[in-house]
């Protein structure tokens, strides 16, 4: 079983990582910051349809800082979503922000409504941090997924990533069996060859989601990472592969029940190959990220030393060995797995 060591160290975001955020339009100022939301008036527990603690809290602020807040929310939501175009913040309102002590980020969900056809949508207000932001500029760049956050000064912004979260559909869903099970494990079986590709740790059932596309004849499958507090953190091995966190072996039961050995390894052959036409395809750009990475301080020096250790012996090679810092382990971990980065 794998367990998180200890609470995750914030590391700021330096100068050359901010010029790259500037350089592809990710920094931007923003009217509200994650500052300005932690001036909290109250809450009160968020219960779900099921009445179960969500562990997220509704906060509740002063009269006039909520008119405030409510204003500046719609405009960081168009900014997320529509760039510099405001015009249609008159008709959304902020009406509802949840907060969550638990984790490392400490997030705020926003939930923003159309007043017009009262349809509603989330993003999150985070503070920032250089391994969360490596996190988010990686899966944009080498998953099948886009991301649009912004970031502004110590303020994170995210927007929401839809999907069953992984906690629920296995606890409520993977039992009926009223789905593809083929298709399920083969998916997280890629999910998994991406976040060891990238050494994304932490994916817990309750860090990503499955999302559900229906098809002409069955549904498809994703699974997404929806947390990226963990990028390139810990030093063991396993934390960057979801295969063994408890949370997960339901999944992988059904996986070993279901694939065999040589379609495991074409799926993670697929995989692989497809992050490797998107390295090509953002090569300039990925090398920019990789720069910055590679100067960066992102994790305690025990735990590069402990990871190199563990990717030499796991990848049969010493070439870890020469590594520095932890964005040369994921630059080397690129390397082995998809070829020059």
């Amino acid at each position: 079983m794998t367990v998180i060591s200890q609470k995750k160290l914030h590391y700021p975001i330096r100068e050359p990582l901010r010029e790259y955020l500037r350089h592809y339009d990710r920094e931007t100022p923003l009217p509200v910051s994650y500052r300005d939301l932690r001036q909290i008036g109250g809450s009160f527990p968020l219960i779900d349809r099921q009445g179960r603690d969500t562990l997220w809290e509704t906060v509740f602020y002063e009269p006039q800082a909520l008119r405030e807040l409510s204003v500046g929310l719609t405009q960081v939501y168009a900014q997320l979503k529509t760039g510099s175009d405001l015009s249609f913040t008159e008709h959304l309102l902020a009406d509802r922000i949840d907060y969550c002590r638990f984790g490392n980020s400490n997030p705020f969900r926003v939930r923003v409504v159309n007043l017009l056809n009262d349809n509603h949508d989330y993003f999150y207000v985070k503070q920032a941090d250089a391994s969360r932001v490596y996190g988010l500029e990686l899966e944009h760049l080498l998953s099948p997924n886009q991301l649009s956050y912004l970031v502004s000064g110590d303020t994170l912004v995210e927007e929401h990533i839809a999907g069953i979260p992984g906690d629920d559909f296995i606890r409520a869903r993977l039992p009926q069996q009223h789905f593809n099970q083929v298709r399920i494990a083969k998916e997280f079986v890629k999910f998994n060859e991406r976040c060891f590709a990238r050494l994304l740790g932490d994916m817990r059932s309750y860090n990503y989601v499955i999302v559900v596309t229906p098809d002409f004849e069955d549904d498809q499958y994703r699974v997404r990472a929806i947390d990226f507090d963990q990028q390139s953190y810990e030093g063991r091995k396993t934390m960057y592969l979801p295969q063994y966190f408890k949370d997960n072996r339901p999944v992988i039961e059904m996986c070993s029940k279901f694939l065999k050995p040589e379609a495991i390894r074409q799926y993670q052959t697929e995989e692989r190959v497809l992050m490797m036409r998107r390295v090509r395809l953002e090569r300039y750009r990925l090398k920019m990220l990789m720069d910055c990475m590679r100067r960066d301080e992102l994790a305690p020096a025990a735990k590069v030393a402990q990871l190199k250790a563990e990717l030499n012996q796991h990848h049969h090679t010493t070439l870890f060995s020469r590594c520095r810092s932890m964005g040369d382990v994921v630059r080397q971990n690129l390397m082995l797995m998809l070829g020059p980065t």
